[in-house]
């Protein structure tokens, strides 16, 4: 429970399954649907430069570590732009941000496949800055939205269910985006001829273009705007139905609450790993294994690793619900010591079968963390007032932590593929070791 001091019978109500009044649900899920949608299409938008990168690279002559400079870039700019839009959510409103953000990275992307023209290293790096500081207005707002249409003891099963948004985008784009780059053939009579990578840019920005237009016309920030009223009773964080707060007051009260950064911290080694095995796997398993688009090893990797992400991301959320009455980090430090294990074997894995197994199970641990640590953790601490601040402070570690970490892994990689799996070992360790010093609270919320 993460509701602070309450009385027996508030905590009774706050812990007990709500009761919805009729049509709740069905409005729900038109706003959790379009959304799911829209933030789906921001994945789809920023998970294609790891199937670009060698096409990239072999065209321009880029190094790993030159490509690496990139994507830690890119990171750097949405870990600030999470912080600065999580703060601006809250005053904005989830719904604005989510626009703001789609009109942002929709623009980026055009311009990233343009920018193929010129050829230039800066260049690309730059696009991808701004489209990474833009993009991160989405998280923030879908989390807002979402702690003001779910209840205390819903929102780790909707985090699973936001990581199964985040990974439908990923799946997305490495299914579609494998078929843009090795052609494929439609309808079982068109056969239409392996595309130029930077269509793997121009295609996700009009998807994207399309759910924007969808949020903008079915998307409402709270339940009250759909003419629903005195939902989740006994819980703090409905006891207010306002969801924009003040700036000062939102930046003391996350702040100064030491939890926020302990899970920040966490969150940075989970973003170093999932981030480590997102953004490398497709070149790995093209130069090492020898593997191209259309091979067996290549879609089936690209399949398993968001369905699985999805999976963990259910899972642990539901566990964290239904077995520890919503507390996240006895579930999270568990979850880290199981994910150093499998870094450890697939180290030693040799074999196509088992290196797909091992790219496999290692998403499967780092997004079962991404989701706990995320959405629902931030939701706990921050409530429908402060969510959008909190997720964005908590979320931009993920990014810090990978921006450095990728940075180092280049490196690394432009000597050997060998120390590929063991560079991600302490990062596991490290996250386990910090959700122990949480592990016997209550509540996340300052003062719990």
């Amino acid at each position: 429970m993460f509701c602070g001091e309450m009385s027996d019978g508030a905590v009774s109500a706050a812990t007990a399954r709500p009761v919805h009044p009729p049509g709740f649900r069905a409005r729900r899920g038109l706003n959790w649907g379009v959304l799911g949608l829209m933030y789906t299409s921001f994945y789809l938008c920023r998970y294609n430069l790891p199937l670009a990168n060698k096409a990239i690279s072999d065209e321009f002559h880029f190094s790993k570590s030159q490509i690496t400079d990139v994507i830690s870039l890119a990171f750097l700019a949405y870990a600030v732009g999470q912080i600065v839009n999580g703060l601006l959510t809250d005053r904005l409103g989830g719904k604005k941000a989510m626009l703001i953000g789609a009109a942002g990275t929709i623009s980026m992307n055009l311009l990233f496949g343009t920018a193929s023209f010129w050829g230039l290293l800066w260049v690309f790096a730059l696009i991808r800055s701004v489209d990474g500081y833009m993009q991160a207005f989405g998280a923030p707002g879908f989390i807002k939205i979402n702690a003001s249409w779910f209840g205390q003891t819903e929102r780790g099963t909707f985090a699973g269910i936001f990581g199964f948004v985040i990974n439908a985008g990923r799946l997305g784009i490495n299914y579609f985006g494998s078929a843009i780059l090795g052609g494929f053939v439609f309808l079982g009579m068109w056969h239409v001829a392996p595309m130029h990578w930077r269509w793997l840019f121009w295609i996700p920005a009009g998807v994207a273009t399309l759910f924007a237009i969808l949020v903008a016309i079915f998307v409402k920030d709270t339940p009250e705007e759909a003419g629903f009223k005195d939902l989740y009773a006994g819980e703090s964080d409905h006891a207010d139905t306002g969801v924009k707060g003040d700036i000062r007051t939102v930046f003391y009260q996350i702040v100064s609450n030491p939890v926020v950064w302990i899970i920040a911290g966490a969150y940075a080694c989970t973003g170093a790993v999932r981030q480590s095995i997102d953004q490398w796997f497709p070149r790995y398993l093209q130069e090492v294994q020898h593997v191209d688009y259309h091979s067996w090893a290549f879609l089936l990797t690209g399949f398993l690793i968001p369905f699985v992400a999805s999976a963990g991301s259910l899972t642990s959320g539901f566990i964290s619900d239904r077995f520890f009455q919503g507390r996240r980090a006895p579930v999270a430090m568990g979850i880290y010591l199981i994910e150093v294990v499998v870094i450890l074997i697939a180290a030693q894995a040799r074999s196509t079968p088992a290196i797909v197994a091992s790219f496999v199970a290692i998403a499967f641990t780092a997004n079962s963390t991404h989701s706990l640590l995320g959405p629902a953790a931030a939701m706990d601490i921050g409530g429908r007032k402060m969510a959008g601040f909190a997720s964005g402070v908590i979320d931009s570690f993920q990014y810090f932590g990978a921006s450095i970490a990728l940075k180092a892994l280049g490196w690394l990689l432009d000597m050997s593929w060998h120390y590929y799996f063991y560079y991600m070992a302490p990062f596991g360790l490290l996250g386990g070791f910090l959700m122990w010093t949480i592990a016997g609270r209550k509540s996340l919320k300052k003062g719990g």
